[in-house]
């Protein structure tokens, strides 16, 4: 997979579009309060064909602020835009984290702090389909009609990034960072 320009950056869909965007994730400074972290999330594109394309844009950062309750998951959720030029509007995803073997994990030093990544066809969701590292999800139909949402529905979609009670509670204290690959292919 090559790596092509990031979201915003103009010009058509082109044979290898990346997209990456920060992330910003934090736990309280002191065990039973937190510590602070940083997730980077990369969005990739494979290559698209002329009869084929896919897009993501709308991306943004997803900050948690300090998690102070670490005996309650720490949800985030970001809408974007998923456009598919396809002909049932279908594609699939595909993420793959900055842990070992693709896992969804950050890390601090020695310490590591796994994270659950989610998504739905649909914005403005706070849960979705739970993703495997590195296993397309497949079988989503956009509702976006144009290739950055410009026109129709201004997103189409949901990504949610999920700190588990048990990781947070366990994880020492600690700057964790990390990195999320989003694959995004036409079906």
């Amino acid at each position: 997979m090559g790596r092509g320009r990031p979201a915003g950056s103009g010009g058509s869909v082109g044979p290898a579009q990346a997209h990456r965007r920060r992330v910003a994730i934090s736990r309280a400074a002191l065990r039973t309060v937190g510590a602070c972290s940083a997730l980077s999330i990369l969005f990739a594109a494979p290559a698209l064909a002329a009869s084929n394309n896919v897009r993501i844009t709308n991306l943004g950062d997803i900050a948690f602020g300090t998690v102070a309750n670490l005996s309650a998951d720490a949800v985030q959720s970001e809408s974007l835009c998923v456009y598919a030029n396809t002909a049932t509007n279908g594609y699939n995803v595909r993420a793959i984290g900055s842990g070992s073997g693709g896992a969804f994990a950050l890390s601090a030093g020695s310490g590591s702090l796994p994270f659950d990544v989610q998504w739905s066809a649909t914005a403005g969701q706070g849960n979705g389909v739970q993703l495997s590292p590195n296993v397309a999800l497949s079988g989503q139909v956009t509702s976006a009609t144009q290739q950055t949402c410009n026109a129709g529905p201004a997103t189409s979609a949901s990504l949610i990034v999920i700190l588990r009670t048990a990781a947070l509670s366990s994880a020492p204290a600690g700057s964790y960072n990390g990195s999320l690959t989003l694959v995004i292919g036409a079906e």
